[in-house]
């Protein structure tokens, strides 16, 4: 039996979100609901999975991370995208309706979704190798990477700037070329169960998919201490443009060690992370916690 789950668990429930998702649409359902109930649905599986078979145990988040964690959550992955959004609408609706005629949607859904993943996942894999590389993008982006331990719901710790840069690629620019409102929520379910997965503390392999999906075995060597492994998997869904660009890394005889940054005083509360970005070289030096 759990050997099914390390194997299937990916597949079965990212598929069971799409399915959900696809069925409550049929059944005449508002398009929010039904984009964002497979999305709980998903979130409350990875979490009892994560319970029943950790990958580490010291990777089991205690209260005060929990409390943190939830509120990059909610503020960064739910109130922010909203207010950009509401922005997009009231400043570009005239462009957006002129440049509507650009995307292919005579195509079936999942052929769109699967297009605007493929593109927006090349848009995002040069905004992530960028902010891993350049000083100052570098700062934000460390917001991300400043835990000790992955589990799911560390997947909103962003700073705000950080995610703002991100939604530019992966929303606006759909958004722009008039991609249709049931392509985005299918990206999302996707997007979101994925994101749950990548972080998620579950003993899992995902086997000939680690050569398609950016799933948890590949992301955890991105969250490497140390830069060298660190500086690889960028893909955010799909890990097909680090096979076009050489930067998958997935050794096969060890294990992913020490995660986060080489200042191990890192601030990790909300607030404080919101401006510690602004003192330079906070991620690699030890400063007051």
């Amino acid at each position: 039996m759990r050997t099914l789950v390390v194997y299937g668990a990916y597949p079965v429930i990212l598929g069971m979100g799409i399915l959900l998702h696809v069925v409550m649409q049929q059944m005449g359902m508002h398009l929010q609901l039904a984009t964002y109930l497979p999305v709980v649905l998903g979130a409350l599986m990875v979490s009892v999975l994560e319970w029943q078979m950790p990958c580490r145990q010291t990777w089991r988040a205690d209260k005060r991370e929990i409390e943190q964690d939830a509120i990059f959550m909610v503020f960064i992955q739910g109130f922010l995208p909203l207010v950009l959004a509401f922005a997009v609408s009231l400043t570009l609706m005239d462009w957006l309706r002129v440049a509507g005629s650009s995307w292919p949607r005579h195509w079936p859904v999942a052929g769109q979704m699967v297009l605007m993943m493929v593109v927006a996942d090349g848009l995002r894999y040069w905004l992530h190798r960028w902010a891993h590389e350049w000083e100052l993008l570098w700062r934000f982006h460390a917001v991300h990477h400043s835990p000790h331990k992955l589990y799911w719901l560390n997947v909103g710790r962003f700073h705000p700037i950080d995610k703002g840069l991100q939604l530019l690629l992966d929303s606006l620019p759909f958004l722009v070329i008039g991609v249709g409102e049931e392509v985005l929520a299918l990206y999302v379910v996707c997007y979101a169960i994925n994101g749950f997965f990548q972080h998620s503390n579950i003993d899992l392999r995902l086997g000939w998919l680690n050569y398609v999906i950016s799933g948890p075995e590949l992301h955890r060597w991105h969250h490497s201490q140390w830069k060298e492994e660190s500086n690889h998997n960028y893909g955010n869904n799909l890990i097909v443009w680090d096979w076009v660009f050489g930067t998958r890394y997935l050794p096969k005889q060890r294990q992913v060690e020490n995660l986060g940054l080489v200042n191990r005083s890192y601030p990790m509360s909300f607030w404080k992370q919101m401006i510690t970005p602004f003192v330079p070289g906070a991620d690699k030096h030890t400063i007051s916690s």
